[in-house]
């Protein structure tokens, strides 16, 4: 993974290589800008030659996937230089229970104190309003590329548009072109069965195997088309299955037939929200003035196919849009978790909405806040060692410290030092490549700011 880099004036360079910012970090010349992701900012230099970089986005109903890459075009090819992965982690499932829990308790007290008429019928949604749910996910995929906008220049931006087609679940007779000639026909039904089966066989639960799509009841004994109809078979378990209905195949094995049928079943609750934010997500890109690109989930699953890259949400955005070739995909990718800024709620509440108990006033104490990243160097005692990971914060100056192998408790104040602020997010990598570099240099510079 690259390492970003900024000028003095904190104008946004070229990535650097993660060798040559430890040279320029060694050598003084540099010092680091903030810890996640990773940034430095040289101390004497103002300026600088860059080269086309564009920001790629899969966006998903859980997990969107963002791949900042540099674009190369050489004898009408175009080549894609991965330069930094990353995969957000939606909150919205947390967003609508919360929000439903609200209601809830609305509700008590409207009847509970005294009758109060709701007053949703006399309130009117403006045009293009989203649910609190996925605006989230719209909010917070926007922020992350003006975010990426200050740490790299950014030229372009690259949207997998088309997820999956209700449409087509629904009617697959539709007549069309676009449906029924090129090399992409066909790939959008497979990959909405691939992500709703987990990429498993069916029937055998086999994995890392060429799938099939295969009739649950079939076709020859009137079956349809729909997608309530399909599923993923392995080529043994299709063969044997053959022309018989699944309830005659799986006889003997009455929950997993069960298991199937529910599956086929499951509401398009996923699909209905990519869609649902994907004009959204659109028009606010296209709001920020940069020239935005866009692609079908179909193409970048043949892009994918063809450059033998594997599944992943990152990945995924690498390969969406027009690019003949991608390098530097099998780098760390950066996990980023949408934990939120803390609530303002001062106690807790019963299953009932009364209250119980009492939060303090105060989130910050000695400095820190619940959330932010520190590094505690305990010089003796049961818990002697450095630990770094996301700090809980109480008054009596006792913290709790989340660490990538668990929870440390009881660490004072007093061995803590603040390494980034809480951000509404927390990281983690995955570990591969080059990714250990990143806490080696932080904890080396222990005068750089941390931003």
């Amino acid at each position: 993974m690259h390492v970003f880099v900024l000028d003095k004036k904190k104008n946004p360079l070229m990535p650097c290589h993660p060798a040559r910012a430890r040279e320029l970090l060694r050598e003084g010349r540099a010092v680091v800008h903030r810890r996640t992701p990773f940034t430095i900012r040289l101390k004497d230099r103002t300026g600088g030659e860059t080269q086309p970089v564009r920001v790629k986005i899969d966006p998903g109903s859980k997990t969107t996937g963002i791949a900042v890459v540099r674009e190369e075009e050489e004898d009408g090819e175009k080549t894609a230089h991965v330069l930094f992965q990353a995969e957000i982690r939606h909150r919205g499932g947390r967003i609508r229970d919360r929000l439903s829990a609200r209601r809830a308790f609305r509700r008590r007290r409207r009847g509970a104190l005294r009758y109060r008429k709701p007053r949703f019928d006399n309130r009117k949604k403006p045009s293009g309003w989203l649910p609190p749910s996925l605006r989230h996910r719209v909010d917070t995929t926007l922020s992350w590329v003006g975010r990426f906008g200050r740490l790299v220049p950014v030229g372009g931006i690259t949207q997998e548009l088309v997820k999956f087609d209700l449409q087509k679940r629904e009617n697959p007779e539709i007549a069309g072109v676009e449906y029924q000639q090129g090399t992409l026909a066909g790939t959008e039904v497979r990959e909405y069965l691939l992500e709703k089966g987990g990429r498993t066989c069916a029937y055998c639960q086999a994995k890392e195997v060429p799938l099939e799509i295969d009739h649950i009841r079939p076709k020859s004994l009137g079956g349809s088309d729909r997608v309530s109809n399909l599923t993923l078979a392995c080529r043994p378990c299709n063969q044997k299955k053959g022309n018989r209905p699944v309830e005659t195949f799986l006889a003997k094995k009455p929950d997993l037939l069960s298991k199937i049928l529910a599956r086929a079943k499951s509401p398009l609750r996923d699909a209905a929200a990519v869609n649902s934010t994907r004009w959204a997500l659109f028009l606010e890109l296209k709001a920020t003035g940069l020239p935005v690109e866009t692609g079908s989930g179909g193409r970048t699953k043949w892009n994918r196919t063809r450059f033998g890259i594997p599944k992943g949400h990152s990945l995924d955005a690498a390969c969406a849009g027009l690019v003949d070739r991608v390098s530097g995909w099998d780098g760390p990718v950066l996990e980023i978790k949408a934990t939120g800024r803390g609530s303002t709620q001062r106690t807790r509440l019963d299953a009932f909405g009364f209250p119980r108990g009492f939060l303090t006033r105060e989130k910050s104490h000695f400095g820190f806040q619940t959330g932010d990243l520190v590094r505690a160097d305990v010089p003796t005692g049961k818990k002697a060692g450095t630990h770094v990971g996301r700090v809980a914060v109480r008054a009596s100056g006792s913290f709790n410290i989340q660490t990538g192998s668990g929870v440390v408790q009881g660490i004072s104040q007093k061995h803590c030092r603040l390494l980034q602020r809480a951000d509404g997010y927390g990281y983690s990598f995955q570990s591969k490549g080059e990714g250990a570099f990143l806490p080696a240099v932080n904890d080396g510079v222990s005068s750089a700011r941390q931003g």
